[in-house]
């Protein structure tokens, strides 16, 4: 979040460092390096390998961040980094395990993935036009987006989890049904968001 958008929620802007070599940098770094390391392990049938590495993973996402505001080590590159170790694992993980030759016995719905990747570039598109149109760089995400991300992140675990057990259980269907209404939901709300925002500062 930038300066600015600090401001008008009331809180104080948050200092970005210049710095490249930081715990959390190598940590996202790591996690980005284990992204082809994942797919390998999908493409050679290794399922129980390809779940260690996922969840090892979303173990550095998480201490990334625990790092950083222990550390007071919140840096400029981090704020690439981080998002996109993220968003390449879980593209990586959404496109594999939709393939039914890759994934089984449980498959991720093409459809389920398709809006996805429609969510993030949804995203992505807002993120810019906020860029060029106030020179934001830094987002906050909303509670709804966490959910979201929760909801994507332990539907990969779980297609993982279970495919290394060999069960595909009934609960799995209506999962990909609650995953793709968290998504619509977090996607519409980061439109309108971003329209509200838009709005508010033309001129």
């Amino acid at each position: 979040m930038n300066a600015e958008a600090a401001r008008d929620e009331g809180r104080e802007p948050v200092a970005l460092s210049s710095d490249v070599v930081t715990v959390p940098n190598i940590l996202s770094i790591f996690r980005i390096v284990l992204v082809p390391v994942f797919l390998w392990s999908i493409i050679r049938g290794k399922t129980l390998e390809a779940l260690l590495i996922f969840f090892l993973a979303g173990l550095t996402d998480l201490l990334d961040g625990l790092v950083a505001r222990a550390l007071h080590q919140r840096t400029k590159l981090g704020t690439v980094l981080d998002p996109a170790g993220d968003k390449l694992l879980m593209a990586v993980s959404y496109v594999v395990l939709t393939l039914p030759a890759l994934s089984g016995p449980n498959s991720i719905p093409l459809w389920l993935t398709v809006f996805v990747f429609s969510r993030d570039i949804l995203i992505v598109a807002g993120a810019l036009v906020a860029y060029l149109t106030w020179r934001q760089k830094t987002f906050t995400p909303s509670f709804l987006g966490k959910i979201t991300t929760a909801f994507q992140v332990g539907t990969v675990f779980l297609v993982l989890f279970l495919n290394y057990l060999r069960t595909a259980p009934w609960f799995m269907p209506p999962l990909y049904i609650l995953t793709l209404a968290v998504t619509i939901a977090s996607g519409t709300h980061y439109f309108f968001f971003g329209l509200s925002a838009l709005k508010r500062r033309k001129p």
